[in-house]
């Protein structure tokens, strides 16, 4: 397992220990409106679930579209999409967040459907089931799917909502919401996505809520803290450079270390990192 400590973990994500939310604003922006001229594309797509992350990710782009548009009317949109597995238990929240971004578009995919079916064919062809976690990670990347067929379609981008907290812990699921072209939050811990929103003028629910990344359908709404055995302050204590407890300490770096090829593309005869 790769050996690695606090400082080359804040390193790897480049984590700040303070932030001036304007200025991340501002710079995160200008970065969205910067690569999408650069690749020739027409937006961004992302999908919308009610919670912190989404929030940011999809306002931040509503914001460079509508300055894009500015220099070049008409030309970009941003398309936000509701992906849920049948009814969401939180669709206030989608709803809420939705009002929030005031997105240029907004499509609504029912996954249900196509996940089903996935499992069902699953269970055919080798005569037992899905777990109900790999079950969730097939919503995740139904939903990805579904966002990459909206931006080949409209020629846009696909947001991820990866940030720092959520990299440390490799707490997303491979080619599903960890699959993406542009990820606009990186480097931000949660406490610090949250500054962001206040800036913005979210409503509190939006950043106040407790994160989840629901995909279990005999836990719903999970609060990921209990999935990952920790909570975000600790992890964003960790990622801002400050001391924490030396046993979290020590999980959140198993964790990291663990799960290095979530973060990397896929390995060939030539890499060398995993060796270490």
């Amino acid at each position: 397992m790769m050996k690695v400590n606090q400082d080359s973990i804040r390193r790897d994500l480049h984590t700040k220990a303070d932030i001036d939310p304007k200025e991340e604003i501002r710079t995160r922006v200008d970065f969205l409106k910067n690569y999408t001229r650069k690749a020739g594309t027409k937006g961004f797509v992302l999908g919308i679930s009610g919670g912190q992350d989404s929030t940011l990710a999809a306002k931040l782009a509503q914001m460079a579209v509508d300055e894009l548009n500015q220099e070049a009317p008409g030309t970009y949109e941003f398309h936000a999409v509701r992906l849920p597995y049948g009814v969401q238990h939180d669709e206030k929240d989608a709803q809420v967040a939705l009002s929030f971004i005031g997105p240029d578009k907004i499509h609504t995919v029912n996954i249900k459907p196509a996940v089903d079916a996935a499992v069902a064919s699953f269970a055919e062809a080798t005569g037992e089931e899905l777990s109900g976690f790999i079950k969730g990670n097939t919503k995740a990347r139904e939903r990805m799917k579904v966002q990459f067929d909206l931006a080949a379609h409209y020629q846009c981008l696909v947001l991820g909502t990866d940030h720092a907290a959520e990299a440390v812990t490799g707490f997303f699921t491979k080619f599903g919401d960890g699959a993406c072209d542009v990820i606009p939050l990186y480097g931000l811990t949660k406490r610090q996505g949250k500054a962001l929103l206040q800036e913005l003028g979210a409503p509190e629910a939006l950043y106040q809520k407790i994160p989840t990344a629901d995909l279990e359908d005999d836990k719903p709404g999970l609060p990921d803290e209990e999935a990952l055995g920790m909570t975000y302050e600790q992890i964003d204590d960790y990622l801002e450079g400050k001391p924490i407890d030396s046993a979290i300490q020590e999980k959140l770096e198993q964790r990291y270390a663990a799960t290095a090829h979530k973060r990397k593309d896929p390995v060939s005869v030539y890499d060398t990192w995993w060796k270490g």
